[in-house]
């Protein structure tokens, strides 16, 4: 095997230990490292949670001295800043690591290259850039969050061949496949939340948990401008390891009390419309650390994120059906009237899940003619 190929496999070896914190170190990055000398891991770790060792310090202890004169790979430039846990590049330095190859450098301005330069000075040869791609699309979250404040909304949907999200009678149990909705569950365990509007909460009442395979549930927000959500909603009175946000653009009086009574937080956001300026809920939920959110409905929500271009990734599942006449689609509202105003998605993928196809892409950052 090559060196530029040895280098690679050991990127994603810390690559696939970084993938283990991916919804759970929010307002930090998921990162990864492993340690090797002499052909041979000798140390590997993660970062778990914030407020706790990064990837590197814990690769590092179970390294040991073997640490010293070894090459270390981590997904991200090593932080060089006090905040809850010391600088990691003093702790390479301080174990006399050999050479430290880097798959991206950190967006973070208090890093933003200042970890590298700290290795370097040290006399340690540093290499950035092996599966740079592999790390920046793990991270996605955390380098919008880090560079806007602003949290990374992914659009998710099931939809028919022909575009329904239901049927005209609101029926929509399933349309996609077992191994579709497992992985919706994984999705939803990986990011931080899941957001629907009002309306999906009076049609379907869902619980927004995680429920196919083990994991944790992410905090569930609900925009409900004028306070319609039902107090006997099963997000309020079925057992949660998270919490359930309303945004809305009044207290309630009452009515409010009882959602709070219910355990639920109400978040007064300003108004656009009369409805929540989608704008400044993703600024609130972003200064409260929000990296991510699963955007599922429903179609008025989904409409004014895209038209907005507040919308950063689409995974819409398709499955092999056709409603053939009158159902529901993703979107309500005015969207584009010329097809040159319509929304182009970049970097757009296909894959097969059991019998469904899952579509993903980026749309472009703007918003469409109003």
């Amino acid at each position: 095997m090559s060196a530029e190929n040895q280098h690679v496999r050991l990127m994603r070896r810390a690559l696939t230990l970084a993938r283990k914190g991916v919804g759970r170190t929010a307002p930090n990055p998921a990162v990864g490292c492993v340690i090797v000398r002499d052909g041979v891991i000798v140390g590997e770790g993660w970062h778990r949670k914030a407020g706790t060792p990064h990837a590197e310090v814990h690769a590092l202890r179970m390294a040991g001295d073997l640490a010293r004169g070894a090459d270390v790979y981590v997904t991200l430039e090593p932080c060089a800043h006090f905040g809850r846990t010391p600088p990691c590049a003093d702790a390479l330095v301080a174990a006399g690591v050999g050479r430290v190859f880097v798959a991206m450098v950190d967006p973070n301005p208090k890093v933003a290259g200042k970890g590298v330069e700290i290795i370097r000075k040290a006399g340690i040869a540093v290499t950035v850039g092996v599966c740079e791609r592999e790390s920046r699309l793990l991270n996605e979250p955390f380098v919008k969050h880090v560079t806007t404040g602003m949290p990374f909304v992914i659009l998710k949907s099931a939809l028919t061949l022909d575009g329904k999200t239901a049927t005209a009678s609101g029926d929509s149990r399933w349309i996609t496949g077992e191994r579709s909705r497992r992985l919706v569950h994984r999705l939803r365990d990986r990011v931080d939340a899941i957001m629907v509007g009002v309306g999906t909460v009076l049609a379907d009442d869902p619980q927004l948990t995680v429920r196919h395979l083990r994991g944790r549930d992410p905090l569930r927000v609900v925009v409900d401008s004028a306070l319609r959500m039902p107090v006997d909603a099963r997000m309020l009175t079925q057992a949660s390891s998270s919490g359930t946000v309303i945004a809305t653009t009044v207290d309630g009086g009452d009515r409010g009390e009882a959602l709070r009574y219910r355990g639920a937080e109400l978040l007064v956001c300003r108004e656009q419309d009369g409805r929540v300026d989608l704008a400044d809920l993703l600024r609130k939920l972003g200064d409260r650390g929000v990296q991510s959110i699963l955007l599922e409905g429903g179609a008025t929500l989904a409409g004014g994120f895209i038209r907005q271009g507040l919308v950063d990734k689409v995974m819409f599942f398709y499955a092999s059906k056709l409603v053939a006449g009158e159902g529901r689609g993703l979107f309500t509202g005015r969207g584009a009237e010329m097809m040159a105003d319509a929304v182009s998605l970049n970097d757009v993928t296909l894959a097969r899940v059991g019998d469904d196809f899952l579509v993903t892409g980026y749309p472009e950052h703007r918003c469409l003619p109003v």
